[in-house]
């Protein structure tokens, strides 16, 4: 096993266009990265203008997606990831937070950005135990995941499957929650879904925000109501406390008084 993540897919002809804004490089910016362009920048400096407290979600949702990782590792004893729309490498990665508790997990991450895939090439490594992968793949073709997965991952024992903050970008709801139910469809009884995304209806400043950077040119992000988040999770058995903001997904620690609302909600199902 080498320390290096494996990559999957035909990426030779692909460039990074340098002049469009991009949501994980945005992201990264929000998160203190430095894996971005000016104008993610740019892009992200006029939103965090109308909307200061995107530094606070983008938090949250890193927050969120290391307490699922560890329920699912230390609680459930899930071993194999399948993280799909993983964005650029930050700090606390799934692969990080699963084999700290279980050297042995084996994780897939998938995303079809070349900016993403050069930094999965060097910083997706893994424990010696487990195993890291990278695949080269769009969202809107769940069969050539699971069937890349396949190559790291035995998709015939539970598995987790992550979309974090990824199906606010398939504009028509019917359509992301196909590619929900087609990459659950691929996974055995006893998997898991740990899924978060923009909400509506919690915070017009956000809302706001979110308009004016769906009209700077860079791929439009749909934030949508709690009841359509929850749709993503029918016929599964959810993990306590259901489908909450963030904040209120298990949190770390006895904090005085509750935990912030977010636009952003989420939650963890179980396959049954």
């Amino acid at each position: 096993m080498t320390d290096h993540a494996p990559v999957s897919g035909p990426v030779e002809s692909r460039e990074i266009d340098a002049s469009v804004p991009h949501s994980a490089r945005i992201w990264n910016y929000w998160l203190g990265g430095k894996d971005n362009y000016p104008v993610d920048e740019e892009a992200g400096d006029a939103y965090a203008a109308v909307f200061p407290g995107i530094v606070t979600i983008a938090r949250g949702s890193r927050a969120f997606l290391g307490r699922t990782i560890r329920y699912l590792a230390a609680d459930a004893g899930i071993r194999q990831f399948l993280d799909v729309g993983t964005g650029l490498p930050t700090v606390d990665n799934t692969h990080e937070v699963a084999q700290r508790l279980a050297p042995e997990s084996r994780i897939v991450y998938v995303d079809n950005d070349p900016m993403i895939l050069a930094h999965a090439r060097a910083l997706l490594t893994s424990a010696p135990e487990g195993a890291t992968a990278y695949v080269d793949a769009d969202l809107y073709d769940p069969e050539r995941i699971l069937a890349a997965a396949a190559e790291t991952l035995d998709l015939t024992r539970p598995t987790a499957l992550i979309l974090s903050g990824i199906l606010g970008h398939v504009a028509d709801y019917d359509e992301a929650r196909s590619i929900v139910r087609r990459l659950l469809d691929g996974l055995p009884s006893g998997s898991y879904l740990s899924l978060n995304d923009g909400s509506l209806g919690f915070d017009p400043e956000y809302e706001r925000a979110q308009e004016g950077y769906n009209k700077s040119g860079a791929v439009p992000y749909i934030l949508r109501p709690v009841e359509q988040i929850a749709g993503y999770f029918d016929g599964l058995e959810l993990v306590e406390p259901g489908i909450v903001t963030l904040p209120r997904w298990r949190p770390d620690g006895s904090g005085d008084g509750e935990p912030a609302v977010l636009g952003e909600h989420g939650g963890l199902g179980r396959k049954p």
